[in-house]
């Protein structure tokens, strides 16, 4: 999964923060959807350099506006001008600005005649118009009033980002004076949010849209880990031991002093008014079920979500069905593995004997850093094979922070700068070590590091020729299909020989086809989170301390589960149909360069581009 800063609804949705590979593994199929293009009726003349130059001019004015409305964006990329705000979330004056925004600039769109742009610029108009449509579809009151007044769970909110965000160990900077003080001044706009948050809250409770109790508790819990720190170990207190020599020793006592109040009597207080009244008032009102479809208005959410989150209209028993194809598949492989290596015993021993062998448990933390560094080596020397495009951001590898770390996935990917001066950051999960197995650790950081979230992130917003809405913007379909076909270039890179190792890959693969079945249960099919966790237990190698936060994260948050295996499973069709279609003029280097060099893509405008490209080749 990525931890990127996309807008608010995506920060909220998805924060804490996104094969043909396999040559020997035949996988189900996703049919490809065509993507249809709008022309504008009647858009005037323009050449080809008229049209372009009006295109990006759009696109430059969208960019700038939406960085004022969503400043966390700019500091994200390292733009300070607006370092001073979180911005104005969870307001009726945000929303109907964002909603006016993606209306008036989708109207500016489609006076420009598409017919006129270069082959590079309709995808460019096509993923512009494919992202304002969705926009305008997310801002419609009927969503709203289901997805706004869930402003926070357990896996993704305000309270578990921030910290991080303000501990000088993100993207937010503490290398100046004024650094220091705009930190202070969102620290207060932070306090605000968090009580927007429970108005929005107290919205749903009157309209009778409320969370999962499950969730809730998770996050009540959290705040209580959060609230037992004192305020000098907490992350927001981070930046007063990082003083940079430039900082006078007279500021660097008034900046302690004043941290010390606003996060004592600004910040925390916050969070125990959140924590008090989703324990005292919330709690009791909340769902005991833990499905959409169970939730007023949540069947029609869950449609909306899918297709928003796959890019594609597909059904929840569509995906469900898939799923269950999909993990038939991936146990015949694992049983060969089992046959390989000599396991006496079903398939379920074999998974029992991998979680409990202590030849499988990570030492330590550090043992962890280090092994994931050292596979990183492995990777780097294969990458020239396979890529002619590799990122400039260099890559950091650490586990999660402590407060954090119980409610996280196994790993994820946070974004560097586009300049490269701060790194990304591939975070790895060192919670419950007993629990955790290593087979899987080379599947990991293909998918999060190298050429994963890692290359393809970096690539797109270090490409200065994109606007900024593919550098910056995406979809997790593409995202985490990417990442997951990444996973099986390990199968023709070398890694997979040894047979624990392709389980360890084959497991990985199998969490994703179960998030099919898990995430439709769940949120379709009326599936408790019992039956989801034993569904996944036995299907896999998985502890049940990460099958549980597999299955609560899917609770959190609907569909992003199902993207990984339709993104990955059109990124395998697309690059089998081009080695079949061109034969020996296929080269798998500029196959990859395709698919990444234009951002993340919808993935019918990414089937559509490789057609392009394979007819080109053709002549």
């Amino acid at each position: 999964m990525t931890d990127r800063r996309l807008s608010m609804l995506a920060l909220l949705a998805a924060t804490s923060a996104l094969a043909a590979c396999a040559p020997t593994v035949e996988t189900a199929p996703v049919a490809a959807v065509p993507v249809a293009v709008a022309e504008p009726v009647a858009a005037p003349a323009m050449t080809q350099a008229e049209a372009h130059d009006a295109l990006f001019a759009l696109f430059k004015k969208s960019d700038e506006d939406s960085l004022k409305r969503n400043p966390l964006n700019a500091l994200f990329r390292g733009d300070l001008r607006y370092a001073d705000r979180l911005g104005e979330f969870l307001t009726p004056e945000y929303n109907a600005a964002e909603l006016a925004a993606a209306q008036s600039e989708l109207a500016a769109l489609r006076a420009i005649p598409r017919a006129a742009l270069s082959p590079t610029d309709r995808i460019a108009f096509d993923v512009f118009e494919y992202s304002s449509e969705q926009t305008i579809k997310g801002y419609e009151p009927s969503i709203l009033a289901l997805t706004e007044v869930r402003p926070v769970n357990h896996f993704s909110g305000f309270h578990t980002f921030y910290p991080t965000f303000a501990s000088g160990k993100s993207a937010a900077p503490f290398k100046t004076l004024v650094d220091y003080e705009n930190n202070l001044k969102r620290h207060r706009q932070y306090a605000a949010l968090t009580d927007r948050a429970i108005a929005k809250f107290r919205e749903g409770m009157a309209s009778g849209v409320v969370e999962t109790k499950l969730t809730v508790r998770n996050v009540i819990e959290q705040l209580d880990t959060q609230l037992k720190q004192p305020v000098k170990q907490s992350p927001f207190y981070g930046p007063i031991g990082m003083f940079p020599a430039t900082i006078s020793a007279a500021d660097r006592a008034r900046l302690t002093a004043e941290y010390e109040d606003v996060i004592g009597n600004v910040v925390y207080p916050a969070h125990k008014r959140l924590r008090d009244f989703l324990a005292n008032e919330y709690l009791p009102v909340a769902r005991e079920q833990v499905g959409l479809s169970q939730m007023k208005g949540g069947a029609q959410l869950y449609q909306y979500m899918i297709e928003q989150t796959t890019t594609l209209p597909l059904t929840a028993d569509y995906l469900h069905n898939l799923g269950l194809s999909e993990v038939a598949r991936i146990r015949l492989e694992m049983e060969k593995v089992k046959d390989e290596v000599g396991f006496k015993g079903s398939l379920k021993a074999f998974f029992d004997d991998i979680r409990v062998n202590p030849k499988f448990k990570p030492k330590s933390r550090e043992w962890l850093t280090q092994e994931y560094y050292r596979i990183g080596k492995e990777v780097d020397a294969k990458v020239p094979e396979y890529f002619s495009l590799v990122p400039k951001t260099k890559l950091e590898i650490r586990p999660y922070e402590p407060f954090r770390e119980k409610f996280e996935a196994g790993g994820s990917y946070q974004s560097g700068t586009p300049d490269g001066s701060r790194p990304g950051i591939f975070y790895f999960n060192a919670y419950d070590l007993p629990s955790r197995t290593t087979p899987g650790m080379t599947t990991l950081y293909l998918h999060e590091g190298a050429p994963g979230h890692h290359f393809q992130i970096s690539l797109a917003q270090e490409n200065e020729a994109l606007p900024a809405f593919m550098r910056f913007g995406g979809n997790t379909a593409y995202v985490e299909g990417w990442a997951l076909y990444s996973e099986t270039l390990g199968y023709e890179m070398g890694f997979f020989k040894d047979p624990y190792q392709r389980q360890g890959t084959l497991d990985d693969e199998m969490l994703r086809a179960m998030r099919l079945v898990v995430d439709t249960g769940l949120h379709s099919k009326g599936w408790t989170r019992e039956r989801a966790i034993e569904y996944m237990l036995a299907n896999s190698g998985m502890g049940r301390t990460d099958a549980t936060a597999e299955v609560e994260r899917y609770i959190a948050i609907p569909t992003q589960a199902l993207a990984y295996k339709v993104g990955a499973l059109t990124i395998q069709r697309l690059r089998k149909k081009a080695s079949e279609q061109l034969g020996d003029k296929f080269d798998l280097r500029e196959f990859h360069a395709v698919v990444l060099d234009t951002g993340s893509l919808p993935l019918p405008i990414l089937e559509r581009k490789v057609d392009d490209w394979i007819a080109s080749k053709r002549g």
